[in-house]
């Protein structure tokens, strides 16, 4: 009954969050946020047309009021993530964002209460404080897909063991940004081999080949589309606040393999990590570990892509409650950032550079793998490292 009635209250505030954001809401406002990007490129595709073409792009934002000094949006996810913005191609862009805003509510919500749920359902609240989560407020804010990817890890999470292939097809919302999980992938298929779960990469590969089926009967150059884009599409030009783009900043900013340099480090060390660990591997505990290693060495992320981290972050909260830790550093973490939200910091600075590291810290401090760990209560279990 208390979940059932957390559930109704959760559904409940949705609406209400929705309601109020359809209030005075425009196609002027949906351009003020990423989500344009994902509207034109659903429109293009609904009307047989090249979602990655600039031009047809600027002709959509600006009849839907992007103006002049306003920087055109154009998708940067590979085609495999057409099935997500296609559904956008068929209304205008005030209900689109409206569809798309109470699409991220109800993930951010099933994520919530499926970590709740694989932490064993505790007696308390902090799984709310997800809703208060950096990164998820400013992809709320932004219309972006990080909570997608939140969404994708938490079923993956919860369903790996009891439904495999489900959980393999989950991960497709992963694909839509894959050079996050670069590390957490190569893991992924060696645990696959070493503990024969095969239904696990089968379900994935029927996934991506029918997303792949999918954009290919949309606009069949596609993939040659998307590669012109990372091409000429000044991708690589951009101050992305990751510690990998700054990095390469530093020693050469022409030269752009330098990027990848940090992502084939971790991808090195993941491949020990788990080589170590393999027959008592757990994706609840070393996987955490592993995805927020993944996206601090991307070669190219922002704050809402770390949406996919409050996996971790929660999983680290409950490790550091049961245990008696202080909770203060998370408390400081959040509430730097949130002060950098309200002083209206914008995301292009390098001023969001701490917030990877942030997570990580908070993750090896919560579960005893760095600090002097306290006593924990009689009969708790001890997480393994």
């Amino acid at each position: 009954m208390r979940f059932l009635a957390l559930a109704c209250i959760t559904i409940v505030g949705h609406l209400l969050v929705v309601g109020i954001l359809a209030t005075g809401m425009t196609d002027k406002g949906a351009t003020e946020r990423d989500f344009i990007a994902y509207w034109s490129a659903g429109q293009q595709l609904a009307h047989g047309a090249n979602p990655y073409d600039s031009r047809g792009i600027h002709l959509l934002e600006h009849g839907a009021g992007l103006s002049d000094d306003q920087n055109l949006r154009i998708m940067r996810n590979p085609p495999d993530a057409f099935f997500l913005v296609l559904p956008l191609g068929f209304v205008g862009p005030t209900p689109g964002i409206l569809l798309w805003l109470l699409a991220l509510l109800a993930s951010v919500s099933v994520s919530v209460g499926l970590l709740w749920t694989l932490n064993g359902r505790p007696d308390n609240y902090f799984h709310f404080l997800g809703y208060a989560f950096l990164p998820v407020i400013t992809c709320f804010k932004a219309g972006q897909v990080g909570i997608f990817l939140l969404l994708g890890i938490s079923l993956f999470a919860f369903l790996h063991r009891s439904r495999p292939f489900f959980a393999g097809t989950a991960l497709l919302l992963c694909a839509i940004k894959p050079h996050l999980f670069l590390p957490f992938g190569l893991v992924l298929i060696l645990w696959t081999a070493v503990h024969r779960q095969f239904r696990i990469l089968a379900g994935f590969c029927v996934a991506l080949a029918a997303s792949c089926a999918l954009s290919y009967h949309l606009d069949p150059p596609a993939w040659s589309q998307f590669s012109d884009l990372l091409r000429t599409g000044g991708v690589f030009d951009e101050p992305v606040p990751a510690l990998s783009v700054y990095m390469r900043l530093l020693i050469d900013p022409h030269t752009v393999w330098l990027e990848f340099i940090p992502v084939t480090l971790a991808c090195g060390w993941a491949v020990w990590y788990f080589w170590t660990r393999k027959d008592r591997w757990d994706w609840l505990d070393h996987g955490m570990l592993l995805l927020l290693v993944s996206v601090l060495c991307a070669p190219y992320s922002w704050l809402t892509d770390e949406s996919v981290l409050l996996s971790a972050v929660l999983f680290g909260l409950y490790r550091a409650a049961e245990a008696g830790r202080s909770l203060v550093p998370l408390w400081i973490i959040g509430s730097a950032g949130l002060i950098e939200t309200i002083s209206n910091v914008q995301l292009t600075t390098p001023y969001f550079l701490w917030t990877a590291p942030a997570w990580l810290g908070w993750y090896l401090y919560a579960t005893g793998r760095i600090g002097i760990p306290k006593g924990r209560r009689s009969g708790e279990a001890v997480v393994a490292n």
